[in-house]
Formats: C-alpha cells, structure tokens, sequence
C-alpha cells in the first residue's frame, strides 16, 4: 500500500475536487432568514456625529498625558531623594 500513497499527487486540483462541508446550523438558518428579509446595509465605521458625544479635545488630552508624565518623573525624584545611599 505505500506504493500507492507514494504514486498520489496532492495538488490544487485534486483540493479542489473535494465536496464542500455541509454549512453550520446557525448558517442554514441565517440563511432562511435573509432569504425573506435581508439584513439592510451596515456602514464600515460609525457616524461622525454619533462619535464625539463623550470626546474631550485634542488639548485635553495631552495636558492629562503631561500632567501624568510629569507626576511620574516627581514620584521617582521624591523616591531617589528618600533611598538609602
């Protein structure tokens, strides 16, 4: 039988010669569903408008980012300062 495996050519068309696998469960019935009703279209990203609801401005932002920095650089002198030489 190895002579047989050994004769066998593995290739594209012998792949795709292969019978496709019987969709999912949940598949079949998203499919019978949209069939009636499909789903309408969805947008890649969200709107503008829906986006800045909650956003704090550009300067905001890096004052928090400097203000962080800075308190980190205070913490490790107050450190240094209190270390054991």
């Amino acid at each position: 039988m190895p002579d047989r495996d050994e004769e066998r050519e593995y290739d594209l068309r012998w792949a795709d010669g292969a019978e496709y696998k019987e969709p999912s469960a949940r598949a079949r019935m998203l499919a019978a569903r949209w069939k009636e009703n499909p789903p309408g279209p969805v947008p890649f990203r969200a709107d503008p408008d829906h986006v800045g609801s909650g956003r704090r401005s550009s300067w905001v932002s890096t004052a928090v980012v400097l203000g962080c920095v800075a308190a980190v650089i205070v913490l490790l002198g107050y450190l240094n300062l209190r270390a054991p030489y």
